[in-house]
């Protein structure tokens, strides 16, 4: 694949705006289902590393609450102003809030933990725009998922959420910085790869 991330990043976020509302809500609740994999191997108490989707993101209510259900504790990101980002724990789905417009995830009210947080994490799971066999992951493009993974604990499974489309044979643009997922998620599969 011969394509800068810029232009994948348009044509994934343009083919995802036409997701009828109805589609998108369907998608939420199987990738519920198709992630149940992933929870089976975790214990009450064990920290995920999720988050709350937006816009034409494949809902993550029904996956939020599912690991809400089997007693994870959840922690989400809080964005704050500029690179003034970390992670919140989400204690139920009535914690959320708007914080700040359209263009921002609901997040949870208290503390806000550093990108460090994610060493507790037995599970991440992150948004994708596209996802490869190699476990190469394309993001929006602000870098804080790479980031934030330089803290994960070694061998904890890190797993991209993507439409199906949006998984392909690649490569993917891959850059020095750019942190390896370990399987990719999406309604239809949950696929290990890297």
């Amino acid at each position: 694949m011969n394509t800068d991330k810029k232009s994948l990043r348009h044509e994934a976020i343009a083919r995802r705006k036409q997701v009828p509302a109805a589609d998108r809500a369907a998608a939420g609740e199987r990738l519920a289902a198709v992630a149940e994999p992933l929870l089976a191997v975790l214990r009450p108490g064990q920290t995920v590393a999720a988050y709350v989707s937006m816009g034409s993101e494949i809902p993550m209510d029904a996956l939020l609450r599912r690991l809400l259900d089997v007693g994870c504790r959840v922690l989400v990101p809080r964005l704050g102003r500029g690179l003034d980002v970390g992670w919140g724990e989400l204690p139920s789905m009535d914690d959320l809030h708007d914080a700040g417009g359209a263009r921002r995830p609901q997040e949870p009210d208290g503390e806000t933990l550093g990108m460090d947080a994610l060493a507790e994490a037995s599970l991440v799971i992150l948004p994708a725009l596209m996802a490869d066999f190699v476990g190469t992951r394309l993001g929006r493009g602000g870098g804080w998922y790479d980031r934030a993974l330089e803290h994960r604990a070694p061998n904890v499974t890190v797993a991209a959420v993507c439409w199906p489309w949006e998984v392909v044979n690649g490569p993917l643009p891959r850059e020095p910085h750019d942190v390896p997922v370990t399987a990719v998620l999406t309604p239809e599969e949950l696929r290990y790869v890297g």
